[in-house]
């Protein structure tokens, strides 16, 4: 027999608490109760490591409903967003997971499908768990709703994308200027006829603000230009409206002079390459993406892009959202953050 005993055997049918905690660590219950919320900082590193020890050997989980009943907050932060299969949303969904975890808080993730009533089913559900606050990468269609949360003090950031009547900081690219830095980009490459290729711009602030920049850019310089609106399925884009999209491919890769197509983001950059590959034309059409994607790189000649900085965004939202949890109540601001232009093959001088 064994001359060491536990000091207490646990009843592995009861959820342990912050008094199992603090018996086995041997130390006061605040302590543990510090660990687990603003005043960690206040605890030596040693004595840290010493409840993260127990934490693990009972297997404890703290309460958040009840930690904000008792201290207002559940550190949890929710995010809403559109599609979670759109790869920016992957990782725009990355970062800011990670920004959360660098802070003690936990994000709980809701994808709307693009669906207005799925969105609001989430918001509901996000209200009854009593999040901290909320970041938003939707279109907004229950405008009603976000804006009684807000209300009621849940503040929110938006992502991406604008919505006029939420009085909310948001963060994402610098349409303007990254739209400036693809059309300056294929006008030094010798391309003389561009085509915004986009998805439906209505009621999405961001596509709004590049088709627009776009026009008012080539406007400027006298740039014989049009914008192209496409529909396109995310989850299959192979086959979406291939048929038009094709078509109008042809169209371009039939013009006489060096004509180069700006993809407005990562979605259609992926189904114009589909397209090109189907049509053979990767070499007489220059063609630049909005988005860096793994594949980018690999796909024809290699694909030109403007990579929007998605992790400094994810994090710049977290890091807005905590400010204004803590009190921060400065005027709702807009961050722009910059594209970086990462050049290769479909690109190549024109001849």
């Amino acid at each position: 027999m064994s001359d060491s005993w536990p000091l207490q055997a646990q009843d592995n049918t009861r959820r342990p608490t912050i008094r199992d905690v603090a018996r086995d660590a041997g130390i006061s219950k605040t302590s543990v109760s510090r660990y687990f919320g603003e005043e960690r900082h206040r605890l030596s590193e040693a004595m840290q490591a010493r409840i993260e020890r127990s934490v693990e050997r009972l297997g404890f989980r703290p309460d958040r409903i009840a930690a904000s009943l008792r201290g207002g907050r559940t550190r949890l932060i929710g995010a809403l967003v559109a599609d979670i299969r759109n790869p920016y949303s992957v990782a725009l969904i990355h970062a800011a997971e990670r920004a959360c975890g660098d802070a003690g808080y936990s994000l709980m993730v809701c994808n709307t499908d693009n669906d207005e009533t799925l969105e609001r089913r989430h918001l509901d559900v996000l209200d009854g768990y009593s999040v901290d606050g909320l970041i938003v990468n939707t279109v907004g269609r229950n405008t009603e709703a976000l804006e009684a949360m807000r209300q009621r003090g849940i503040p929110m950031v938006l992502v991406d994308r604008q919505i006029e009547v939420l009085d909310c900081d948001m963060v994402g690219l610098d349409d303007e200027a990254a739209v400036a830095d693809a059309i300056d980009h294929l006008v030094a490459r010798g391309f003389e006829r561009l085509e915004l290729i986009i998805e439906p711009v209505a009621g999405i602030s961001s596509r709004q603000a590049r088709a627009e920049a776009f026009e008012a850019e080539c406007r400027r310089r006298s740039l014989d230009a049009t914008v192209y609106e496409a529909i396109i399925e995310e989850a299959a884009v192979e086959a979406a409206d291939s048929a038009a999209l094709d078509q109008r491919l042809t169209e371009l890769l039939a013009e006489p002079r060096p004509t180069a197509v700006l993809c407005a983001n990562g979605v259609v950059t992926l189904a114009v390459c589909h397209a090109l590959q189907r049509l053979g034309g990767f070499d007489r059409l220059g063609v630049l993406g909005i988005d860096e994607l793994a594949w980018c790189a690999l796909a024809g000649p290699g694909i030109s892009t403007l990579a929007q900085p998605v992790d400094a965004i994810g994090r710049r939202a977290i890091d807005t959202l905590l400010a204004r949890i803590d009190g921060d109540a400065t005027p709702a601001a807009i961050h722009r953050l910059p594209a970086t232009l990462n050049v290769r093959g479909s690109t190549a001088p024109a001849a």
